[in-house]
């Protein structure tokens, strides 16, 4: 038997032993950035979800330009029902990480879900980032139960993206596509309704796939057949609204649709004449689906009107048929919309260009050819520059003697323009 004070000095000694409980940092999801390092780096992405990432370079300038965007997108990011913090890690302090992420430019963003990382190439703009987060993080396809979670999800979703309802349809039908187009719509399946959300979404049978387009309310409904040819075609048509006006920012949305476009040029499209002309436009365009139907003001967009050999002193409206390149087709005796019974003439120009009735012709502004090569090639000079920061990466590995990867804080030499031209180059601006 062993004495009670031997019991004591025992069980003292096995405490004394025993390895302390480790103790995880705490963080808050509290909209602000947080401060990361390798001491709670693995933590903090084992807490979270989802973990945004900012590995920057103080000596950085677009890591600069960068910060006060990610705290304001932090805020906003904070409050979704699924939740993204967002983080950061000076880089030039802490090596290990940016050996263990490869880091090689800077900054370089990374989103890590469920600890996984996968790197971000999206817009750095805060309004864009929660934007794009947002459908970043959301699942596949949406399951909805109830008339109030249709109204919360489609509320959720917002007005950035379509939004693809299927009602009574299984998930397994669009899973594959809503993977496909996730970049670029919601999509979700309602499982049960009542007869209220039939009549307010306008349909009578099920199953059914209404799309949405709440910035341009317009919706439309798809009865099947549910086969992946059919139902890829309908969503690829309503990923865009019936008439899309032509800017900068929606002009991106056009670089993936084969389709041929039909631009209608207006004076001013925000007059009331216009505004009618739009409504005629997406009437012809819901019996037209295999084109894509927008329009833009000569007041609006100057530069852009003038590629298609418009002035001041040409007679608006004015339509043509558009390769989204730089070929455009004009409808001879069509040149352009008088007041007068407008449906019909866009119903005459239609049929003309559909019957070859046709004068090819090739955009003259220089300006609107940089434009467009700058947003349709980004992808190739981001290539180019990635390929060549490896190589020059690979050459110096040879040529100099091994060194940490970044210069430390404590050095007293500044970077140099070229060194920050090298590191940085590749991760310039760009929306997707």
């Amino acid at each position: 038997m062993v004495p009670g004070g031997s019991i004591w000095i025992i069980i003292t000694f096995l405490l004394f032993l025993s390895p302390p409980a480790e103790q995880k940092p705490q963080f808050a999801v509290d909209g602000k950035v947080l401060e990361l390092d390798e001491s709670n780096f693995d933590a903090a992405i084992s807490t979270f979800d989802y973990i945004f990432v900012d590995f920057y370079a103080p000596w950085c300038g677009h890591c600069s330009r960068l910060s006060p965007q990610l705290d304001k997108a932090a805020a906003d990011l904070a409050v979704l029902k699924q939740p993204v913090v967002i983080a950061k890690v000076n880089a030039d302090k802490y090596s290990h990480l940016v050996s263990k992420y490869e880091i090689v430019g800077f900054p370089t963003l990374k989103i890590f879900m469920h600890g996984v990382p996968t790197e971000y190439y999206g817009p750095r703009k805060a309004d864009l980032l929660v934007r794009f987060l947002k459908k970043f993080v959301a699942p596949d396809v949406a399951e909805l139960h109830s008339d109030s979670a249709i109204s919360e999800f489609i509320e959720e979703a917002g007005k950035s993206f379509p939004i693809f309802i299927g009602f009574g349809l299984n998930e397994s039908v669009i899973s594959h596509l809503a993977v496909k187009y996730k970049k670029k719509a919601w999509f979700s399946v309602a499982k049960d309704f009542s007869d209220k959300t039939m009549e307010f979404y306008d349909f009578d049978k099920v199953p059914a796939l209404a799309a949405l387009h709440l910035s341009y309310n317009e919706q439309s409904i798809f009865y099947g057949p549910f086969e992946e040819k059919f139902l890829e075609n309908y969503i690829k048509q309503n990923l865009l609204p019936l008439a899309m006006p032509i800017n900068p920012d929606t002009l991106k949305l056009l670089k993936d649709d084969k389709r041929k476009i039909v631009l209608t040029i207006v004076e001013d499209e925000n007059d009331e004449r216009s505004k009618g002309l739009v409504k005629l436009l997406k009437a012809a365009a819901s019996a037209n689906r295999d084109l894509v139907f927008a329009f833009v003001g000569f007041k609006q967009w100057q530069d852009f009107t003038e590629s298609f050999e418009v002035s001041k002193k040409s007679k608006l409206p004015m339509m043509i048929v558009w390769d989204g390149d730089e070929e455009y087709f004009s409808v001879i005796g069509l040149d352009s919309v008088e007041d007068e019974d407008q449906g019909s003439q866009i119903t005459r120009f239609l049929q003309g260009y559909r019957e070859g009735s046709v004068v090819q012709k090739s955009i003259t502004s220089e300006a609107y050819k940089a434009f467009r090569n700058s947003m349709y090639m980004i992808g190739a000079v981001i290539l180019v520059l990635v390929v060549t920061l490896v190589v020059t990466i690979m050459q110096s590995l040879k040529e100099e003697p091994p060194r940490n990867q970044v210069d430390h804080p404590g050095s007293s030499t500044p970077p140099s323009d070229a060194r920050e031209a090298l590191r940085s180059g590749d991760k310039e601006d760009k929306i997707d």
